[in-house]
């Protein structure tokens, strides 16, 4: 790709930039939130069209009409956000992306053999509306993989995958790289995982390329500095924001020993949501200034207890309480006008409104303050907007522009920002640094510190066992809709996780 330019609105996305990839090779893709990463590859894929510039495949220029035309070209890519039918079994949606006459043995026989082959285990008769989002990306990437392309981009393919599917991935793509001789553009923040594989990186900021490295030879500091422009803070989980799977959890607590009542708890909640069993006998307590972290792999629950505590689902039994007061979960509003503020798993499916603008966003927890006597004021609605995109550092062109024009990071920044700036009792963060670069990962860490030290209970679920370690002063287990086991900072250690996930007393 050489000479990538592109404006939206007038605000440049992309600006000459050159971007070359090996046959073969795995590149890696690195930058901000709102860098222009998503923006190019777009571009690549038929998606956008750039304002000027030259794409090439194998040596000859190409103008890529729309995804179908790259596909043919062997080009083919799995979007941070999936594009997938809830209504629609797995093979069912695979065979939407392919041409020819539908055969559902062969198919679910085909999705079997790539997900054995790559290590992703995929159901091919399941609903996909009944998966979690990391079973949903793993259904993604499966049907990129059945077509072995000769170029395959990968948006954040690890931030919804295990610790071991994530290894499995990246030996699947060395075998892809060096048998199929396919090329892998990768776009990651984690920085640790792109100097373990990549050949070499590409790095762009503020639309810019502004360095091509060997992640090899480069250290994961340094990959940091070009991205952001300048050092990372010396915090203590640096290892953790930057992605070293070498972390080590601090063994201070934020939070001192004490009687204190609980602010949150969870008492006995059974119920099934979406149509399957979700939550058995579940109890959970979290005391003022602490956070609680709650680990497991995917798909055992947690996704239920984020909705349970935002209102959105009602147990068959059990009860939520704020503060000694019982929350009539189910109930729209309840949750929120119990003191409890929840940033979801999926930003884009329920932690925002697309079509609305971000200013407009931004204010949905405030509205409230923001009226008088039902009219809500542009003026005060607007001021509180630039308050927060300055302070939580949000790149927008303007407030006005609508939220799905944003990238998935300025996405998940907003979700973050309104919620964290209503001064909830309670903030549940689901997945909250998902999509995010080093720097916001390394604020938000801070921030999510600072709600507690302010004596507001945080729960935090997270696929990312350095992120739980590190911010956690005590760590919940889940695992088949029970909560397996509970250790305080100080006892937990990933082999002791690992066997409460696994189910297995610890």
């Amino acid at each position: 790709m050489a000479g990538i330019t592109k404006h939206f609105n007038g605000s440049p996305a992309c600006v000459d930039v050159d971007f070359e990839v090996a046959a073969g090779e795995i590149h890696g893709l690195l930058g901000q939130n709102g860098a222009g990463k998503s923006t190019l590859m777009n571009i690549l894929l038929g998606l956008v069209r750039s304002d000027r510039g030259e794409v090439a495949l194998g040596g000859e220029l190409v103008t890529v009409r729309d995804p179908n035309h790259a596909r043919d070209l062997g080009v083919r890519m799995v979007h941070q956000h999936y594009s997938l039918i809830p209504t629609l079994t797995v093979w069912e949606n695979v065979v939407l992306s392919s041409s020819g006459a539908v055969d559902r043995e062969k198919t679910i026989t085909q999705i079997e053999e790539v997900s054995e082959r790559f290590g992703l285990a995929v159901n091919a008769s399941a609903m996909v509306g009944d998966l979690s989002v990391g079973e949903q990306q793993r259904v993604e990437l499966v049907t990129c993989l059945m077509d072995r392309p000769r170029l395959l981009v990968l948006d954040e393919p690890t931030a919804v995958l295990t610790r071991q599917e994530s290894r499995s991935l990246f030996r699947m793509l060395a075998s892809l790289t060096a048998q199929d001789n396919c090329s892998v553009v990768m776009i990651s923040h984690n920085l640790a995982e792109i100097k373990a594989v990549a050949d070499r990186a590409t790095v762009m900021r503020g639309g810019r390329v502004v360095s091509q490295v060997v992640p090899k030879t480069t250290e994961v500091t340094d990959l940091a500095r070009h991205m952001i422009g300048r050092d990372l803070p010396a915090t203590p989980d640096i290892a953790a924001v930057i992605g070293m799977e070498t972390a080590q959890a601090s063994t201070e607590s934020s939070v001192a020993e004490t009687s204190a009542r609980p602010v949150l708890s969870v008492v006995g909640v059974s119920g099934s949501h979406d149509g399957t069993a979700a939550l058995d006998d579940l109890s959970l307590e979290i005391r003022p200034g602490e956070i609680v972290g709650v680990a497991g792999v995917e798909g055992n629950g947690q996704q239920s207890l984020s909705a349970l505590l935002a209102g959105a689902f009602k147990p068959r039994q059990g009860e939520v309480q704020v503060n000694g007061v019982r929350v009539a979960v189910g109930r729209p509003g309840s949750a929120r006008a119990a003191g409890i503020g929840v940033v979801p798993e999926d930003r884009r499916e329920s932690g925002c409104i697309l079509d609305m603008s971000v200013a407009d966003n931004l204010s949905l927890a405030a509205l409230g303050s923001l009226s008088r006597a039902g009219v809500v004021s542009r003026r005060r609605l607007n001021r509180l907007a630039e308050g927060l995109v300055k302070e939580f550092d949000i790149a927008v062109a303007s407030i006005d522009q609508p939220m799905r024009s944003l990238s998935g990071g300025n996405q998940q920044k907003v979700v973050l920002a309104r919620e964290m700036s209503a001064e909830p009792a309670v903030l549940v963060l689901a997945q909250p640094t998902r999509g995010l670069d080093v720097g916001a990962v390394a604020d938000l860490h801070q921030r999510v510190r600072d709600a507690a030290a302010s004596g507001v209970a945080v729960l935090l679920i997270s696929s990312d066992l350095n992120e739980i370690l590190q911010l956690s002063d005590r760590i919940a287990v889940m695992h088949r809709g029970r909560i397996q086991g509970v250790l305080p900072r100080a006892e937990a250690d990933p082999e002791r996780l690992g066997l409460l996930m696994g189910g297995v007393s610890a």
